[in-house]
């Protein structure tokens, strides 16, 4: 086990996950005061949601070439020069300059999401699920500190609201491509793997176990990013819930995201994947039921508690599934199939939330994720013995 790169990508993710947070809350609030069209606002937002699904597959295929060390060091590199960017806009009040910095955020953005790839190479194949989870507890630390940077940096520039907060991240991520220069090139997996043929993609996507941990992954992460996206609009827009009570069931969702990471990864060792995505799948359906129950915080606030929980166990328990599904060899384009399927799908679903919000409520988008969850549980249990997922556990 290389504990080494696990410390790295566990550092480096919370440094993500802050700017993400950061980007995310405050894109909107920036954009309406860059524009003078209030329908533009969040459309800098829009953009980089955008952007990270169009550049998933180049991103594993440059990091196919290059390495995931260099790949990973010229993100963060990226990242830096995106939020730059974003203080030039700011400074010269341009909300084209301020769009575009979000833009490349985006492509910086593709690259991070496989930080949980790089970890899962970093380990013998028993540690897989262990791996996983821990590098996405370094999201705990960009939950708690992504809010604080946003609200407290917006005065460390005067003049310029919020400048002190981008330059603030423009540090983080500088001293995150440093730390990527002691991620160790040789990863694990490499170092026992016997040399195989390597088969065509088509060969590889064809396999029931992959289909199934894809259509894990996406049902996880577009759900998620549909329910999620929904709900302040619902609550603080149609329902009259105040800012505070709508961020504070947004903060306890994030952190439902992220804490079950703490027993995800052992549970998948002691039960397997199939049975920890099927927990999440009930949470998710959960969910669905608490939000159809009323519209009370609390409501929402179960609801969005599920929701994390669901998330969880089904994007850690569906990259497992997916490692079983390639070799060394051939885990590129393996995994340019499932990031680009599971964040275009995301991206899609986080797209369209405010037009179901808006044409038919809360209690419709509600519905929206029964069938997809009631197909995904049959699915896991068509799979449930396949060999693939025996040699796994």
């Amino acid at each position: 086990m290389n504990k080494n790169n696990l410390v790295i990508l566990v550092l480096c993710q919370l440094i993500s996950a802050t700017g993400s947070i950061v980007m995310v809350t405050l894109g909107g609030i920036i954009g309406a005061r860059l524009t003078d069209n209030p329908a533009f606002a969040t459309l800098p937002v829009s953009v980089m949601v955008v952007a990270v699904a169009a550049t998933t597959i180049p991103a594993t295929l440059l990091m196919r070439r290059i390495g995931r060390r260099l790949g990973f060091m010229l993100a963060s590199l990226s990242a830096t020069l995106a939020v730059l960017l974003g203080l030039y806009a700011l400074t010269g009040e341009s909300f084209f300059w301020f769009v575009m910095s979000l833009a490349l955020f985006g492509v910086n953005m593709a690259f991070t999401q496989q930080y949980r790839y790089a970890a899962a190479e970093s380990v013998e194949r028993r540690y897989i699920p262990r791996a996983i989870s821990f590098v996405l507890l370094g999201s705990i630390g960009g939950a708690l500190l992504g809010p604080e940077l946003a609200t407290r940096g917006q005065f460390w520039v005067s003049g310029t609201p919020f400048a002190g907060t981008i330059i603030a991240l423009a540090v983080l991520y500088l001293v995150q491509a440093l730390l990527f220069l002691r991620l160790n090139a040789r990863l694990a997996a490499e170092e026992h793997a016997t040399p195989r043929k390597k088969r065509r993609l088509s060969g590889i996507i064809g396999q029931p176990v992959f289909l199934v941990a894809v259509l894990g992954g996406t049902a996880g992460y577009g759900l998620m990013s549909l329910v999620m996206t929904a709900t302040p609009l619902s609550m603080h827009i149609k329902d009259g819930f105040t800012l505070e009570a709508t961020a504070g069931v947004i903060r306890a969702h994030v952190l439902a995201m992220y804490l079950p990471s703490l027993v995800s990864g052992f549970l998948i060792e002691r039960l397997g994947v199939t049975k920890l995505m099927l927990a999440g799948v009930l949470a998710l359906l959960a969910t669905s039921i608490t939000g159809l129950q009323g519209q009370s915080l609390q409501h929402y606030w179960w609801a969005l508690i599920l929701l994390g929980v669901g998330w969880n166990f089904l994007y850690v328990g569906a990259t497992t599934m997916l490692t079983y599904t390639y070799t060394p060899e051939e885990r590129f384009g393996a995994q340019a199939v499932n990031e680009f399927l599971v964040f275009g799908v995301s991206a899609t679903a986080s797209l369209l939330a405010g037009t179901v919000m808006h044409y038919f409520g809360w209690l419709t988008l509600m519905w929206i994720p029964i069938p997809v969850l009631v197909l995904t549980g049959l699915a896991l249990l068509v799979v449930r013995r396949d060999r693939l997922l025996q040699r796994g556990a």
